[in-house]
């Protein structure tokens, strides 16, 4: 699907944000010794790689709901933040994961793994990759809260508490995988927690706060947010494993691969047979091969888990739209959100 017309021009200017900060790292670091430079260069180029941009984009238009007049200087630097926050997020996952690939390229530790390789060093090399990657990943997290470093302090109590939010959902996420809960109350929870407030509740409420107007604005901003925020998260689990590898960066099947607890799994595994159970069983095998991968998929819609996934999807995005309506927005952000609705459900990467 298309973006939504002003998504590349915010983009733009949040990318400018980091390019601008980190090249001034990068310089100040490299003085002090030349080795300091590969991983701001990595950091950097992860963190303009290519990403949707939708958490600025909801900053953006929860600060223009709150009367502010968009662009703004504070505003860039929220959507710089949420982006150095997901870089960070990213980075670890793949970690956590083992994941091999990131936006069609080597993971951050992939790369460190196979310079240690290459260069002979001492150790361990996946221990080295992973540690740096590690490293890489909260130094993503520290340049998050300097760009949140002048919020005012109802921002900063948001930002202080979706931080805290994402780190819950990514345990619940990882500790689901490890167990194979499969159960539909901890599949949505985790897509609540990872995912949903995150993206899209929590940049909105960002933005009216730094606008003055959280109080006012956040009731709808998380019936609209949550809700949509769900549907993102299930569109993103239906890519995950029916997606076009091209589009997605990541293999076809990755979150089979590694057990992960979705909702379209646990809806899945609660409907099937006997025979369909044992297909699922070996779900989070590492080792599944693109056969196996094609038989889950083959559960996963004889099941009608990924046709009523897909209905959820439509659901949550009609309640998340119908939930504006309850709001006096500037048409100019009503129409703006309801965009982005559609783009955030309907995308196919």
């Amino acid at each position: 699907m298309i973006p939504p017309a002003d998504l590349p021009a915010i983009a733009d200017r949040v990318d400018a944000r980091l390019r601008r900060l980190l090249a001034e790292e990068r310089q100040r670091w490299q003085a002090l010794d030349g080795d300091l430079g590969e991983p701001l260069l990595m950091l950097e180029a992860m963190v303009t790689s290519g990403g949707k941009r939708l958490r600025p984009a909801f900053v953006h238009w929860g600060f223009a709901a709150a009367g502010g007049s968009v662009p703004d200087p504070r505003v860039d630097d929220a959507g710089a933040a949420f982006e150095m926050l997901h870089t960070f997020a990213l980075v670890h996952d793949d970690v956590v994961d083992d994941s091999a690939t990131r936006r069609g390229h080597p993971a951050m530790h992939v790369t460190f793994i196979a310079n240690h390789a290459a260069a002979g060093w001492r150790g361990e090399s996946r221990r080295f990759g992973e540690g740096v990657a590690v490293l890489v990943g909260d130094l993503a997290h520290v340049y998050a809260d300097v760009l949140a470093a002048n919020f005012p302090r109802p921002a900063v109590d948001v930002w202080n508490e979706l931080r805290v939010e994402l780190n819950i959902g990514q345990y619940l996420d990882l500790l689901g995988s490890a167990v194979g809960d499969t159960t539909d109350g901890r599949a949505r929870r985790i897509a609540r927690y990872k995912s949903a407030k995150y993206t899209i509740e929590r940049p909105l409420h960002l933005g009216a706060a730094l606008g003055g107007q959280l109080d006012q604005l956040g009731g709808v901003f998380t019936a609209y947010g949550v809700p949509l925020g769900e549907a993102f998260q299930y569109r993103d689990d239906l890519l995950g494993v029916f997606g076009d590898a091209e589009l997605t960066g990541k293999p076809v099947g990755d979150d089979l691969r590694e057990g992960k607890p979705t909702a379209l799994l646990s809806m899945a595994a609660q409907r099937a047979d006997a025979a369909q159970r044992e297909v699922l069983a070996r779900v989070g095998s590492a080792d599944l091969a693109l056969a196996d991968i094609e038989c889950m998929q083959q559960v996963l819609v004889d099941t009608g888990a990924a046709a009523d996934i897909e209905h959820d999807i439509e659901t949550r995005r009609t309640d998340a739209i119908a939930a504006l309506d309850t709001a006096r927005l500037d048409p100019v952000v009503q129409e703006a959100l309801v965009d982005l609705a559609w783009y955030v459900t309907a995308r196919d990467r």
